[in-house]
């Protein structure tokens, strides 16, 4: 969990106060079907929920995943941050099909841009080392 999945974020609100919300980025370092790692500033404790929309930055059109549940069941500090492991099946309201098929599809985009850069990273690097 070095780097950060490629074009995915993360959107949520917090509540702040009675009337307050704020709007907030976050990057996903792990993604699978039953849930992702993001890393943020803000503080949550595990037991928490977040109502998430996934964000996949595309060319053309983002495909999002919006209204996901997530159960926060993990906490671990890195510097001024924190990774977050959330859980999307720990809830009894699941995403509707439509949305666990574009949750589907960005976890294909997200593997297939992996497969990539490993491809582009792996044979220059050796042509480096032997030039």
């Amino acid at each position: 969990m070095k780097e950060p999945l490629p074009d995915l974020l993360a959107r949520f609100r917090v509540k702040l106060g009675l009337f307050r919300k704020e709007y907030i980025e976050a990057e996903i370092f792990d993604l699978d079907q039953y849930g992702c790692v993001l890393k943020t500033d803000k503080i949550f404790n595990p037991g928490d929920t977040l109502l998430l929309d996934l964000v996949m930055t595309m060319p053309f059109e983002n495909i999002e995943a919006e209204g996901l549940n997530g159960l926060i069941t993990e906490r671990r500090k890195h510097c001024s941050n924190f990774f977050y492991s959330v859980d999307f099946s720990g809830l009894d309201s699941r995403p509707q099909s439509s949305e666990s098929d574009k949750l589907r599809r960005i976890r294909d985009v997200v593997n297939k841009k992996q497969m990539l850069r490993s491809r582009r990273s792996g044979p220059a690097s050796n042509l480096r080392q032997t030039g």
